[in-house]
């Protein structure tokens, strides 16, 4: 239940994720796929979480920076500086509120960007990553969900080509259908909403935010 409504929740806030439910699992995703942040229980079956993060921080691949947030029911202060030992950034114990949790993980996200705070802005764009509003040179302007998505994923690093493939990852997750064009449909939205000079198309790599 708690998994589900995890989900359900941050796919409203923009986010794309891959919900996986013991550790042996966890551990094959994180050799296939490349993500942000992962968030950790403890109790899994099959690996245990404290195992899975030592093995992750032990890791000479470049995962083994991962921004790892910690949600367990293990509440004793041993148990806390156990997970924070074994090189989670963060510790978050059940039953937890949901804004709480959205917040520490933009919070972790940010600093792993080497932002201190929600605003990014280029080119007169204002992009606040935590209310998830946008305005151009002060004037608020309405994307959805996913436009919003995209075009963090190109602020995040602007003038920097972005692959379809690098895009679908930031939007969907395992186990929604992504049509052949969606990212396409998605930047022509995003285009005619910010202006289709903002966004420039490289043939055969992807797409970049220019100022």
């Amino acid at each position: 239940m708690i998994g589900e409504s995890v989900r359900a929740g941050l796919r409203r806030d923009g986010f794309a994720l891959d919900w996986v439910r013991d550790g042996e699992t966890a551990r094959s995703a994180l050799e296939s796929e490349h993500y942000d942040a992962m968030l950790l229980d403890l109790g899994l079956p099959r690996l245990d979480g404290l195992s899975l993060l030592r093995e992750l921080r032990g890791s000479q691949e470049p995962r083994a920076s991962l921004p790892v947030l910690v949600i367990t029911a293990r509440d004793s202060i041993s148990d806390r500086v156990g997970g924070l030992d074994a090189g989670a950034d963060d510790y978050l114990v059940k039953p937890f509120d949901f804004e709480e949790l959205a917040a520490r993980l933009r919070a972790l996200l940010r600093r792993h960007a080497g932002r201190t705070e929600s605003l990014i802005e280029f080119g007169g764009l204002q992009y606040d990553t935590a209310a998830r509003t946008l305005r151009i040179e002060g004037e608020p302007v309405v994307l959805s969900a996913r436009e919003l998505t995209i075009l963090e994923a190109l602020m995040d690093r602007p003038g920097a080509v972005l692959s379809k493939q690098q895009l679908e990852d930031r939007v969907y997750g395992w186990s929604e259908q992504v049509g052949s064009n969606a990212i396409e449909v998605h930047i022509h939205a995003l285009r005619k909403k910010i202006g289709a000079s903002r966004i420039r198309t490289v043939r055969g790599v992807g797409y970049m935010l220019v100022g």
